[in-house]
């Protein structure tokens, strides 16, 4: 059962005084961040959500190594906090995502990942901020 999404609606000038200049530009512009710029997100458990509005995307251990220099998925957390569209940009045909929530770009996503989807969500790491998982939220699950 999906859940309804409040959508978060805000001017540029109101992107502009939250996110980075970097977030702004990637975010809100289309933009793609340097391979290799983020490769020091934690090995431990934990939720990714979106820098714009704080949507929970992706859980850390749906993220693997896949060599490209961005941080990779095989999977979002809900279908419905991830939306895709074509991006036919730079001569490509691609399939961007963005937060279904904000509509912050946040990379895109391609068939060539690990099972169980097959899919490489690749994202920009400043599209993302990183929530350790309590650790009282380990021990009940656990």
């Amino acid at each position: 059962m999906s859940q309804m999404l409040n959508k978060i609606e805000k001017s540029e000038a109101e992107w502009k005084e939250q996110l980075s200049p970097e977030a702004f530009r990637i975010m809100r512009k289309h933009g793609t961040e340097r391979a290799g710029t983020h490769d020091n997100f934690p090995k431990e458990p934990g939720t990714y959500l979106c820098k714009g509005c704080g949507l929970p995307l992706f859980d850390a251990e749906t993220k693997f190594e896949s060599g490209t220099g961005w941080p990779s998925f095989y999977a979002p957390i809900g279908e419905e906090n991830v939306g895709e569209q074509e991006d036919r940009s730079f001569f490509m045909r691609r399939t961007e995502v963005h937060c279904n929530r904000c509509g912050g770009h946040l990379g895109h996503v391609f068939p060539d990942g690990p099972q169980p989807t097959g899919l490489r969500y690749c994202i920009n790491g400043v599209a993302l901020d990183f929530e350790p998982e309590e650790e009282g939220q380990a021990a009940a699950e656990g």
